[in-house]
C-alpha cells in the first residue's frame, strides 16, 4: 500500500496499516549521527549525510534508507532555515565536532573558539555576532540571546516585524523545482513552508536575523503572554497578513502536490502540565491559528499539522477548535497524557502523528524486545479505527542504538502484516 493510501485511511479514521514517517518534518526527524549508523546497519552505500535542518542537525533520509526502513514520507521544504541562510540543492562538506563528515548548505558558516564550542551565524554573515552555539560536547545548536535588556518604554513594535515579508521569486522557484521532482511520488509529501510559527519560542530570539531587536528575550516573551498581550496580538496580526499572502503564492506554485502542511511548532506543555491556561490560549493564539487553518481548508486539500510537546491534554480541545487536522508528537509519557484516554476522547477529532515509542527512555535505553513490545502496544491503541501515523515522540536523538530503531521498524511491519 502506498504512503498516500495509508495517510488517507489515517485521516478518514479507518482501520488499516499505519504510515511510517521519519524525516518528513522538523519534529519527526532523526539526528545525522544516527542516520549514518543506520546506513551502515542496513548495508547501504557509505556517503556523507545531508543536513536537512541545521539547528538540530537532522538528516535528509535518502531513498535507499527510506526503502530499507519502510518510510513513506518525503519532505518538501522552503529554502529558508532557522538561521536565515538558504538551503536548496547546493551543499558543501563540514566536519562535526564529533568528527562526522556531513553535507551542509553552502551558506552554512561556523567558527570554533578556544574551548571547542562551535558558533553559527545568521545568514552566514560573520560580521555580526553568532546566532547559535553548539557546546564542545553538544549535538545541536542553541539560540544565543543577542538583544539588550527589554525596554518597554522605548520599544518599537516594528522590530518584531523584521522577519516577516513577501516570499521571493527565488524561493517560489525552489518550491516549483521540488514539485517537479515529487509530483509523481506515491509517498506523502510533507510541506514545511514557514511563515506561520506564531510564538514558536525557537524563533522568538530571531536566530534568522543578523541583528535582532525588540521583544526577543524568552523570559520577557512569556511574561508578555499575560502582561502585554496587545503586543503579541499586533505581532501575530502582522505575521498572519503576510502568511496568507505567501500561502496563496505558494499554493499557486505547488497546487495539491503536498498533503500535509506544517503550521507551527510552538510548545504549550511541560512534562507536568500546560504552561498557559485555556483562556490565555483562546485569547492570544487561537484566532491566528484559526485564520491560517481556515484559509488552507477553504482553498487547498492540505491537512494542517501542529507540533506541541508536553502535557497538553486539557489544551487538545482548543487545538482541535483552532482547526488543526494533525497533532504531533503525542507525548503520552508526560503527566495526564494516558494513551487510552487520548484515543478515546480525541481520537475521532484529530489524527495523532507520533506517540509511537518513548524517545526519552525506551528507544534509547530499552532492549530491542522492549522497543518491539511498546511499539506494538502504541500501534494497537492509537491505530484502532485509524487516526494515527507512526512517528516517535519527537526526533530520534544521537546515541540511540540502531538495533532498537531496527526493532521499531520491524514491529511496525509486524503490526501492518508486512514482511
Amino acid at each position: 500500500m502506498t504512503g498516500k493510501d495509508k495517510l488517507k485511511l489515517a485521516l478518514n479514521h479507518e482501520d488499516g496499516p499505519v504510515l511510517l514517517d521519519i524525516g518528513g518534518m522538523p519534529t519527526t526527524g532523526i539526528h545525522c549521527m544516527v542516520a549514518e549508523k543506520l546506513r551502515e546497519y542496513y548495508g547501504l552505500e557509505k556517503k556523507p549525510i545531508k543536513i536537512l535542518e541545521p539547528v538540530q542537525l537532522l538528516a535528509l533520509i535518502e531513498d535507499d534508507l527510506k526503502e530499507a526502513m519502510g518510510i513513506q514520507t518525503t519532505p518538501l521544504w522552503s529554502a529558508g532555515t532557522m538561521f536565515g541562510f538558504r538551503q536548496t540543492d547546493k551543499f558543501k562538506e563540514w566536519k562535526t565536532p564529533w568528527g562526522q563528515e556531513v553535507l551542509v548548505s553552502d551558506e552554512f558558516v561556523t567558527t570554533t573558539d578556544g574551548k571547542g564550542d562551535t558558533f553559527i551565524y545568521a545568514c552566514g554573515d560573520t560580521n555580526y555576532a553568532p546566532a547559535g552555539c553548539m557546546p564542545k560536547k553538544g549535538f545541536y545548536f542553541d539560540n544565543i540571546n543577542r538583544v539588550p535588556e527589554f525596554d518597554e518604554d522605548n520599544y518599537d513594535i516594528k522590530d518584531n516585524f523584521e522577519e516577516f515579508g513577501s516570499i521571493s521569486k527565488e524561493d517560489l522557484d525552489w518550491l516549483s523545482m521540488q514539485k517537479t521532482e515529487v509530483e509523481r511520488s506515491q509517498d506523502v509529501i510533507m510541506g514545511n513552508l514557514g511563515g506561520t510559527a506564531f510564538g514558536d519560542i525557537a524563533l522568538v530570539p530571531g536566530p534568522q536575523l543578523r541583528e535582532p531587536k525588540g521583544l526577543r528575550d524568552i523570559t520577557e516573551w512569556y511574561i508578555s503572554i499575560v502582561s502585554r498581550p496587545e503586543i503579541l496580538h499586533e505581532i501575530f496580526a502582522y505575521e498572519a497578513e503576510y502568511a496568507i499572502e505567501n500561502l496563496k503564492k505558494m499554493h499557486d506554485v505547488l497546487g495539491e502536490v503536498i498533503q500535509v502542511a506544517y503550521i507551527c511548532g510552538a510548545d504549550f506543555g511541560t512534562q507536568n502540565g500546560p504552561f498557559c491556561s485555556n483562556d490565555v490560549f483562546r485569547e492570544v493564539y487561537r484566532p491566528y491559528y484559526r485564520k491560517i487553518n481556515d484559509w488552507i481548508h477553504e482553498n487547498t486539500s492540505w491537512k494542517t499539522f501542529k507540533h506541541c510537546c508536553g502535557s497538553i491534554y486539557t489544551l487538545i480541545p482548543d487545538l482541535i477548535k483552532s482547526g488543526f487536522d494533525i497533532l504531533n508528537p503525542v507525548q503520552w509519557t508526560a503527566k495526564n497524557m494516558d494513551r487510552h484516554a487520548l484515543k478515546k476522547n480525541h481520537g475521532e477529532s484529530i489524527t495523532f502523528w507520533g506517540g509511537g515509542v518513548d524517545t526519552q527512555k525506551t528507544l534509547p535505553y530499552g532492549t530491542p524486545e522492549q522497543v518491539r513490545k511498546e511499539v506494538l502496544e502504541c500501534c494497537k491503541i492509537f491505530g484502532k479505527k485509524g487516526g494515527f501515523v507512526f512517528n516517535t515522540i519527537h526526533n530520534i536523538q544521537p546515541g540511540v542504538p540502531v538495533e532498537n530503531i531496527a526493532a521499531m521498524v520491524a514491529a511496525i511491519r509486524e503490526y501492518n502484516g508486512e514482511h
